[in-house]
């Protein structure tokens, strides 16, 4: 059978059906398979099955729309979910709970976020961290990491120190060519 709008053409009347097609529609190509009178019901579709096939096939139906309502209205609930634990996270912070904030900041980052709630939580992470004076050279589960030869390296090219040791070895450079006389 064919499908137009609300019409249904019974697959009887095939002809009728492909020349009604390409009037509407112009030159076609269909593939056809012999089923021999079974259909398949391989179960239910999964939504994108669904949405998929009806935006194949131009039509929108009301399952659809109750698909993309559902999808519209868990992104919204899970967006404002990570704003509360944003906010909560950082009233806990100002409190010095520091503990709790990083759970709230922590579940904003395990739950998929904008990336401007990413770079928010992620820096409170670490305001968290430098709070709890868990820190990269104190840490135990690190400990294998601190062992490694790259380590050291790693640290000073991402660490921000008061003295930059580059200048300091510079300056004594220069000294030391004044002192050899």
């Amino acid at each position: 059978s064919a499908v137009f709008g609300t019409e249904i053409w019974p697959a009887a009347e095939y002809g009728r059906t492909m020349y009604t097609i390409r009037q509407r529609i112009g030159p076609l190509l269909m593939r056809m398979q012999k089923r021999y009178g079974k259909i398949e019901t391989g179960g239910e579709f999964t939504e994108k099955e669904i949405i998929r096939a009806e935006r194949n096939s131009g039509v929108v139906s009301s399952k659809v729309r109750e698909i993309q309502m559902q999808n519209y209205l868990r992104k919204k609930e899970l967006k404002e979910r990570r704003e509360n634990d944003l906010r909560e996270g950082l009233r806990l912070y100002k409190n010095a709970k520091y503990e709790e904030a990083l759970e709230k900041f922590e579940s904003v980052l395990g739950t998929k976020p904008e990336p401007d709630e990413a770079a928010v939580a992620s820096y409170n992470v670490a305001c968290c961290y430098s709070k709890l004076n868990q820190r990269i050279r104190t840490d135990p589960d690190l400990a294998n990491a601190r062992a490694s030869p790259e380590f050291d390296p790693l640290l000073k090219r991402f660490d921000e120190s008061f003295i930059n040791e580059n200048a300091i070895n510079a300056i004594k450079s220069i000294f030391g060519i004044f002192n050899k006389k």
